[in-house]
């Protein structure tokens, strides 16, 4: 990789060795307005990379270029040594806005994605009862989108990406529409699933404090147009509780070093 990359910006780390997602040169414009510029970037299989920085740096738009979602102006994305330009089943998105389908129970919400791949209702069901549950929605399964709390409609998003098995999946700032108290369960939920599940996850995020605490990668973008900044490893110790945790120095001191980079650019 020919950005620079370091390690809570000390020093130099080694570029990934098992890549799953890889980013070449990635551009686009829209209208007169650069939104990325040459991007290059690898993505650790099984790893949660979050993409972090100011407004209007991209971090959406690479996201669903990844996702196959809208195309590039130039620059290639190749996925477990494919190159891609459209969506596939080796990718889910999770939308930061739940799109759900409202007259569709939880159910039939989650396993949707299973239907469109030709999967029996009996396995499908099976299969999205088991993530449902995964997600702590167990017992919610007949349940409509209007029934629920912003959280858990986001919940059922999240079920629906596990799902279909996809290897990799694409995070749009999953929590900014829930309150502080769900946003931490669901930070330490997801923490948990990318264990559980071994899963590659990509993850849009506005929030220092959320990507330091959950990630193993954070990728810095620059203002418009976005570029790779820094690329920094918080090397955080989730074993413990999570309120210790975010009193922890070295993860006070990743986050305020991860500020002080980006303040310059908040008007």
């Amino acid at each position: 990789m020919r950005d620079a990359v370091l390690r809570n910006g000390l020093k130099p780390i080694p570029a990934a060795v098992d890549s799953i997602v890889e980013v070449r040169g990635i551009s686009k414009t829209y209208g007169d307005v650069e939104a990325l510029r040459g991007i290059d970037l690898d993505f650790p299989r099984g790893k949660l990379t979050s993409l972090l920085g100011p407004s209007g740096c991209g971090k959406t738009t690479l996201l669903k270029i990844i996702a196959g979602l809208i195309s590039a102006d130039a620059g290639t994305i190749t996925v477990d040594g494919k190159q891609v330009s459209a969506p596939g089943p080796e990718r889910a998105f999770v939308f930061q806005d739940f799109a759900l389908m409202p007259w569709a129970t939880v159910m039939r919400n989650v396993a949707f994605g299973l239907e469109l791949r030709g999967i029996g209702k009996a396995e499908r069901e099976d299969k999205a009862r088991h993530y449902i549950a995964e997600v702590g929605l167990a017992g919610f399964e007949n349940k409509y989108p209007h029934e629920l709390s912003g959280g858990m409609r986001q919940r059922v998003g999240l079920a629906r990406a596990l799902s279909v098995d996809a290897d990799v999946l694409l995070l749009d700032e999953p929590f900014s529409a829930v309150d502080e108290q769900n946003r931490r369960k669901f930070q330490e939920d997801l923490i948990r699933l990318r264990t559980t599940q071994n899963k590659t996850f990509i993850f849009v995020t506005h929030s220092i404090e959320e990507a330091v605490y959950i990630s193993d990668r954070i990728v810095l973008l620059s203002p418009r147009p976005g570029r790779v900044s820094r690329i920094i490893e918080p090397e955080v110790d989730r074993s413990g509780d999570p309120e210790r945790i975010h009193r922890d120095k070295h993860y006070l001191d990743t986050v305020d070093e991860i500020w002080q980079g980006l303040k310059q650019y908040v008007d």
